[in-house]
Formats: structure tokens, C-alpha cells, sequence
């Protein structure tokens, strides 16, 4: 993504990040696969908001990094991850964002779920 592609979140596409108010816990299936107290809840225009952790605080032996990848002006290029609990694989499940832009500078190497292929407690 080139420099003059970056886009800056204002009054028309807003972008807020804080601290979200509790624990998370995101199951695959009957399986926690994530639990955290230090999420970030960020909330973009009019989207849903969405919930990013740290990545210590995801099982590291069911997310296994994909060749996925995705471009956003916004917050830059995400990368994926596929989950694997025992032969249940949900593939780019989840992602990351390991070089934001500066704007969305908070959520460097968290992740986050999608909420219709996990169940995302909080």
C-alpha cells in the first residue's frame, strides 16, 4: 500500500480504540482458544465493534499463521490465521495487524476474531 493509499479515520470514517470492560473468551466449539482480560475494543465507522487481544493470550497450538493477507487504508495489511482444534479447522478465523498505521497504532500484534465462525464471550 503506497503512502498517497493511507487513509486518516475523521469525522467520516471514524476510528476509536479503548480498553474493553472485562475478560474475553473465544471457543471453538466447546474449546476456549482465547481468554484475556487486556482486550481492546475498536470501533470504526459504523461496523460492529471489534475485540483485538494479545496473541499470548491465544492457544498458540491451535492458530497457525495462513498466506492470507488483506489491505485496509485505514489500519494497513492484516494478516490471517487458521485455527485447529483436533480436526475442526476454521480456516482465516482470525487476524492480526503487525505493522498498523500510526493512527491505529494500539492494536500492533493483536488479534482478532471473527465473530460468526467463533463464539466470542465478554
Amino acid at each position: 500500500m503506497s503512502p498517497s493509499e493511507v487513509k486518516i479515520p475523521g469525522p467520516e470514517h471514524p476510528i476509536t480504540i479503548e480498553p474493553h470492560d472485562g475478560r474475553v473468551v473465544v471457543c471453538a466449539g466447546e474449546r476456549v482458544i482465547a481468554d484475556s482480560s487486556q482486550a481492546l475494543e475498536l470501533h470504526e465507522a459504523d461496523y460492529p465493534a471489534v475485540l483485538y487481544m494479545p496473541l499470548s493470550d491465544v492457544d498458540g497450538h491451535v492458530l497457525k499463521r495462513s498466506d492470507t493477507t488483506t489491505e485496509c487504508p485505514y489500519k494497513g495489511t492484516a494478516s490471517y490465521f487458521t485455527v485447529d482444534t483436533d480436526g475442526e479447522v476454521l480456516t482465516d478465523v482470525a487476524w492480526c495487524y503487525e505493522k498498523p498505521h500510526d493512527a491505529v497504532a494500539e492494536i500492533r500484534g493483536l488479534v482478532a476474531f471473527y465473530p460468526d465462525r467463533v463464539r466470542i464471550d465478554s
